[in-house]
């Protein structure tokens, strides 16, 4: 497998084989996101693809679960997608599942046709970054999507069969915007009904631009954050998970089931004093 680095997955997609379509983001402008901020954009050639899909259906032809990077797998062009879907299929027999990073305008960028075409190819699990509900916060940091919109491609794409796995950024808001960031991330989340939803810590790494007189919630607070957004959440049915190495505390649950006993867990861990209500505690060895 040829691998152009940095090369980045969803936890979830540790057991996945993956093949590499194209390299970085198309948007690449948000400034709470570091990881390809070294790479120009630009798909890899098709051929290149194609026979790399070939040669690992020869070496691993019990092959399950696929994850295509980098991205924004989902912006790329309907036709080459669906021809890198039929490929994967011809090599691996055994294939159930096809995964990707995508954002709300890639989604709303395929007809209902097209985005029917790929699920019955078994595209299924869709990584989308919701970051924060709030306008203000997505503007601050240059991301171009807004709530509303990645609301209605969640709603299009799960309406079609496709898992929408949304993830948040607790912390986000900073210490200025950080109610607006609880309640209206709340709020966006309760009206998408996403299938599986991720909560990650952001982490001010060095390198990123912040915005002028950005100042970072610390770790109480973005404990108490993630808190207070789990419990104005009403999902019907949702896999919740917060075990990315960002954040101080793993969890993982289903909603509603579970939701009070998420909520106990942070609340005995704000009361415990074992949290940096300075800083933002001490930084996992790797992201």
């Amino acid at each position: 497998m040829k691998y152009v680095e940095p090369l980045f997955r969803p936890p979830a997609e540790a057991d996945s084989l993956i093949f590499q379509v194209a390299y970085g983001c198309p948007h690449n402008r948000c400034k709470f996101c570091g990881m390809y901020k070294t790479v120009k954009y630009r798909l890899r050639p098709e051929d290149e693809v194609l026979d790399e899909i070939a040669g690992a259906g020869k070496r691993y032809p019990e092959t399950a679960r696929v994850f295509l990077a980098d991205g924004d797998v989902m912006a790329l062009p309907f036709e080459r997608l669906k021809t890198y879907l039929d490929a994967l299929h011809a090599a691996f027999p055994k294939l159930a599942r096809i995964n990707v990073y995508a954002n709300g305008s890639s989604i709303l960028g395929k007809t209902s046709d097209q985005l029917r075409e790929l699920r019955q190819r078994k595209l299924n699990t869709l990584y989308v970054g919701l970051e924060s509900g709030s306008r203000n916060v997505l503007e601050l940091f240059g991301k171009s999507e807004s709530p509303e919109g990645m609301t209605e491609a969640v709603a299009a794409a799960q309406k079609l069969g496709f898992k929408c796995s949304v993830m948040i950024l607790v912390g986000l808001g900073g210490k200025k915007l950080r109610g607006e960031h609880i309640s209206e991330t709340a709020a966006i989340l309760n009206r998408m009904q996403p299938k599986l939803l991720s909560a990650l810590h952001f982490i001010p790494i060095p390198g990123l631009s912040l915005p002028d007189g950005y100042v970072p919630v610390t770790e109480y607070e973005a404990v108490d954050e993630l808190k207070g957004i789990l419990e104005k959440l009403e999902l019907e049915h949702t896999v919740f998970r917060a075990n990315h190495t960002s954040n101080p505390i793993p969890l993982s649950g289903r909603f509603p089931h579970d939701k009070a006993a998420l909520v106990r867990t942070l609340a005995d861990q704000l009361a415990s004093g074992t949290l940096d209500a300075r800083g933002p505690g001490a930084l996992p060895l790797f992201l």
